[in-house]
C-alpha cells in the first residue's frame, strides 16, 4: 500500500512538472514574439528552477529500497587524529545539515559529544521528511579530508577521517522484538552541546544491544524517560536496518558494516590543498567546487551512487 502511494506521488509530480514546463515554454515563446524582455527573464528563471526540480525527481526515481521514503538517523563519528578529526566531524555535520535544508527536510539533534579543543567527537541527528533515508543512505562510510591544518603551528598538510552512518526510522507498523535481557542501559550526566540544561541529573541514556554490540545514546531532553524512549526507537531502527540490508543483499560493504575510520576504508576524499577536489571513490564522480560540497551541494554525488547501486542490482 505504501509503495503504491509513493508511486502515485511520483506520477503526480511528473504530471505537474510537465504542465509547468509546457506553460513556461508557451510564455517564453509569447514573450519573445512580443519583445517582452521582463517576461522572458521571468520564464527563464522559472525554467531553471524547473530543471532543479526535474533533477531531484530523476534521482528519486532511483529509490528502490522499501524504507527509502522514511525519516532517517545520521551518526557522525570522528576518527583518530584528535582535534583535527574532531573539527572535520563538525564540518561534516554542518555539510549534512545544509544538505537537509536544501532538500527541505527538518532536522532534530539527538546527541552531540564535543571535542576537547574544537569540533565534535560524535553526533546523532534525525532527518525528517518523505524520502530522507533514500537521499542520505549512500552517504554511509568513511570520509577523508586533506588540508593545511589550522591546528598545526608548522602549517603542514594533514589528513583526517570521520565516518557517517545512516539508518532509517522504522514505521510503527513494523514490529521489532527486543529481549530486554539483551540490553545494557547506562545513565549519565549530559554534557556539551544540547546538554547544558540537564547537567545536574543523570538524564542522558546509553543503550547497548549486547548480541550485536549496537550502541545508541540520547541526551537532548530533560527527561530520562524520554531519552530512553528515543534510544529504543533508534535501536529498533538500527536492528531493522541490519535485517533490511540482509534482505536487500547490500552491494556496498561500507553500507552494511562499520569499518575502521582510517586509511583504505574511505568512500569519498575532500582535498582542499594542494589543489581543490572532492572525489567519490565508488563512482569516480568528482568536482573542484569543494566549498559548494561542504556547503551541502551533494545531489550529484548521491544520484551517481544510487545509479550505480541500481545498475548493479539489475545486473
Amino acid at each position: 500500500m505504501k509503495e503504491k502511494h509513493i508511486l502515485s506521488e511520483k506520477l503526480g509530480n511528473y504530471d505537474s512538472l510537465k504542465r509547468s514546463l509546457e506553460d513556461n515554454i508557451e510564455l517564453a515563446e509569447m514573450a519573445e514574439a512580443e519583445g517582452d524582455n521582463a517576461l522572458l527573464d521571468d520564464t527563464e528563471t522559472a525554467l531553471l528552477e524547473l530543471n532543479k526540480v526535474a533533477e531531484k525527481f530523476e534521482t528519486e526515481c532511483l529509490f528502490s529500497g522499501e524504507a527509502d521514503s522514511n525519516n532517517c538517523f545520521l551518526e557522525i563519528n570522528a576518527g583518530a587524529g584528535g582535534t583535527e578529526s574532531h573539527d572535520w566531524a563538525s564540518m561534516m555535520l554542518r555539510m549534512y545539515l545544509r544538505f537537509a535544508e536544501r532538500m527541505n527536510f527538518k532536522t532534530e539533534t539527538i546527541n552531540i559529544i564535543s571535542g576537547e579543543e574544537a569540533g565534535i567527537k560524535s553526533a546523532t541527528i534525525k532527518i525528517k521528511g518523505v524520502g530522507a533515508y533514500g537521499w542520505f543512505k549512500t552517504e554511509s562510510g568513511v570520509h577523508r579530508l586533506v588540508r593545511i591544518s589550522p591546528y598545526n603551528a608548522a602549517g603542514k598538510r594533514m589528513t583526517s577521517f570521520a565516518s557517517a552512518w545512516v539508518y532509517p526510522e522504522i514505521d510503527d507498523d513494523i514490529n521489532i522484538e527486543i529481549d530486554l535481557s539483551d540490553l545494557r542501559i547506562d545513565t549519565y550526566r549530559a554534557s556539551g552541546a544540547g546538554g547544558q540544561h540537564v547537567n545536574t541529573t543523570d538524564s542522558a541514556v546509553r543503550i547497548t544491544h549486547v548480541p550485536t554490540n549496537i550502541v545508541v545514546q540520547c541526551q537532548n531532553d530533560r527527561s530520562q524517560h524520554k531519552n530512553k524512549a528515543e534510544c529504543m526507537k533508534m535501536l529498533k531502527a538500527r536492528l531493522f536496518e541490519v535485517e533490511l540490508k540482509k534482505r536487500e543483499e547490500a552491494l556496498d560493504s561500507t553500507n552494511s558494516e562499520k569499518t575502521e575510520i582510517g586509511w583504505g576504508h574511505q568512500i569519498r576524499s575532500y582535498v582542499l590543498q594542494p589543489y581543490q577536489m572532492v572525489k567519490d571513490l565508488r563512482t569516480n564522480h568528482e568536482t573542484a567546487d569543494t566549498s559548494g560540497v561542504l556547503d551541502g551541494d551533494l545531489e550529484k554525488f548521491i544520484s551517481s551512487s544510487l545509479a550505480m547501486r541500481v545498475g548493479k542490482t539489475r545486473n
